[in-house]
């Protein structure tokens, strides 16, 4: 396949690929649930086929998975779930539940310690599930079952491909790669990143301070926190496994148990978030600290977007969401979280790495302080976080039509410089936002809402609310007016 035939392949479930896929699916744990509704409706139908969910042995450790199980034990009808056991989520397993897969490996499926059968499902156990032959004749066995039933199936990760049976964490995902060398293909040059950014600073501040937390929930790699640089944190990173509900609650636990926690979690994984956001965080006003990586818009999958995370953590009370501008702000503000103990602290980590031109605030406790970058009049021009560069390109454009723009560094995102806003009436007809997501419920609404009442023209800038599905960024940003 050619890079363009390659774009068309989703990597997920999707209906538009199979007739077996029925959901567009690509976060993880959620296969059970579904199976359970399609066989609920399956039998309030009168109809008769299998319905069969899939899931991997790291996938467990997820809460829904969980709830599904047990919902599907007390189905009293055909659900067969198979559960892939590779001994591996994308980096190592974690968890008490994968005591009991041990056994029933070492068991063969023998153990009486069993925790499918303790739920309530019929269980049958393959060894060999790379085995063509013996997945038949496990299949054919269990097929128009009339039992909810667990067919557990013993896998070797990446099999039949040495470098990919070897290191298998590495090769949960891969870059483009030559096949006989495994080698990437691809020049990646030595760029400095915000991975590497942020295990530096927490590796060397923990030789220090020994109450920092590092938390991931199954995507370590995702941070570049390779098995080298977790072992160099020791019993101060903590794995949840493909958990990020339990990370939120278990990061506010730490921070009222005096630790300073700092959970590093994709923008597209945050969604699970929201109930512990709220309850269990804000509410509680916990000092924790949160990392968004991989925030903005974007060109991935549908099920991975980036662009909804400044709605959704934004609107939270007592959550102070931050968004640097450049290395040495991000710096300062991921210090100044670990340090303040008053309000859970989210920072939207940028990109692409700028450093600053001049010294940067250290200080964040004074909330909502926005930074004049420049003072002009006219336009003022409000460019949030990983946008700011956006916004210097602007006022740049603008200075050729004789229009000497204000440009502004928010730095806030969860609220408003009432006073800096007010003051902008004097010397300024309109306000322009940007912002690296979603447009509805986001930054620049909080700005129009705030002059709604006054003649002040404000523009907002940013994405349309909409799934998009690997459509190029350059196309995207053409899309919203974000060139």
């Amino acid at each position: 396949l050619n890079d363009a035939e390659m774009g068309k392949i989703s990597g997920y479930t999707n209906p538009n690929e199979s007739e077996h896929d029925f959901f567009i699916v690509g976060h993880t744990s959620t296969s059970v649930s579904l199976a359970c509704g399609l066989a609920k409706a399956r039998d309030l139908k009168g109809q008769k086929h299998n319905v069969i969910a899939v899931i991997g042995d790291g996938s467990l450790s997820g809460g829904e998975a969980l709830e599904g199980f047990s919902n599907a034990a007390v189905l009293g009808s055909n659900i067969i779930i198979v559960v892939n056991d590779n001994e591996m989520s994308i980096a190592e397993n974690h968890g008490g539940l994968y005591t009991n897969l041990r056994l029933l490996r070492q068991t063969r499926g023998q153990a009486e310690c069993n925790m499918f059968k303790a739920l309530g499902f019929d269980y049958r156990y393959v060894e060999d599930g790379n085995s063509v032959t013996a997945m038949i004749d496990a299949l054919s066995a269990v097929k128009d079952t009339n039992k909810p039933t667990v067919l557990h199936v013993h896998t070797v990760k990446g099999k039949g491909y040495s470098f990919a049976e070897e290191n298998k964490e590495k090769w949960h995902w891969n870059l483009p790669f030559d096949i006989r060398s495994g080698e990437v293909t691809l020049d990646l040059g030595n760029n400095e990143n915000y991975n590497d950014i942020t295990f530096n600073y927490l590796h060397e501040r923990l030789k220090t301070d020994k109450d920092i937390v590092v938390i991931t929930a199954g995507t370590p790699g995702a941070f570049g926190l390779t098995p080298e640089r977790r072992k160099a944190f020791g019993r101060n990173y903590v794995d949840v496994g493909i958990a990020e509900e339990h990370a939120v609650a278990f990061s506010s636990a730490l921070a009222k148990g005096g630790c300073k926690p700092v959970f590093c979690v994709w923008s597209s994984f945050v969604q699970r978030t929201y109930d512990q956001l709220s309850q269990d965080l804000a509410i509680n006003n916990n000092p924790a600290v949160i990392l968004v990586f991989s925030a903005g818009i974007s060109g991935m999958d549908v099920t991975h977007l980036g662009g909804f995370d400044i709605p959704l953590i934004s609107n939270i009370p007592n959550i102070v969401h931050l968004a640097p501008t450049t290395k040495e702000e991000y710096l300062a503000m991921l210090n100044w979280g670990l340090e303040q103990t008053s309000h859970p602290v989210v920072i939207r980590v940028p990109a692409e790495v700028v450093s600053s031109e001049s010294a940067v605030e250290t200080d964040y406790a004074k909330l909502n302080t926005y930074e004049t970058a420049h003072q002009g009049s006219e336009v003022a021009i409000l460019a949030l976080g990983s946008f700011f560069e956006l916004g210097r390109q602007v006022a740049a454009k603008l200075k050729k039509h004789n229009i000497d723009a204000t440009l502004i560094n928010p730095r806030y995102i969860s609220g408003l410089d009432e006073k800096l806003l007010e003051n902008l009436k004097q010397e300024h007809q309109l306000v322009v936002t940007l912002e690296d997501g979603e447009l509805d419920g986001g930054f620049g609404e909080k700005i129009a809402r705030f002059y709604g009442g006054d003649t002040m023209k404000v523009l907002t800038f940013g994405a349309k609310k909409e799934f998009t599905d690997r459509v190029p960024l350059a196309e995207l940003y053409q899309r919203y007016h974000l060139t």
